[in-house]
């Protein structure tokens, strides 16, 4: 498999996470299901856009690069406070392994997707400057 394509599918595989983990927590009440957390839209619009639609093109490896960097980090600002469960998620309550989960495999593909993208950034400039 092609680094390009490797890059798409981890970037897809962390986006997937990513709304799975957004979805849930919005059903717990973690989240509000209001017009507040539109803006995660637009984030999962630019986010697939860049997979998409110019992943190959070097803006769309930095918007990879950033989306796998903030999905990646999403485990991260868990951590903070309270921890994962015994917070705000009950250790016994219904669907906690999910959530989990979720936190564990979206920071595992968005750590992997980073490190392409900033693979792919590398070969892109170095491609580049052989051309000039």
């Amino acid at each position: 498999m092609s680094q390009q394509r490797t890059l798409t599918v981890t970037s897809l595989l962390t986006i997937l996470l990513f709304t799975l983990h957004w979805a849930d927590e919005i059903a717990r009440g973690i989240e509000p299901g209001t017009m507040a957390a539109a803006g995660g839209f637009g984030i999962l619009f630019v986010w697939l856009y860049a997979t998409l639609a110019i992943g190959a093109k070097r803006s769309g490896l930095v918007l990879q690069l950033v989306g796998a960097i903030l999905g990646g980090g999403v485990p991260i600002l868990h951590m903070q406070h309270a921890g994962w469960v015994g917070g705000r998620i009950a250790v016994n309550s219904p669907g906690a392994l999910f959530w989990v989960w979720t936190l564990v495999a979206m920071g595992a593909c968005g750590m992997l997707s980073a490190a392409l993208a900033v693979r792919a950034l590398w070969a892109f400039k170095a491609r580049k400057g052989t051309n000039e």
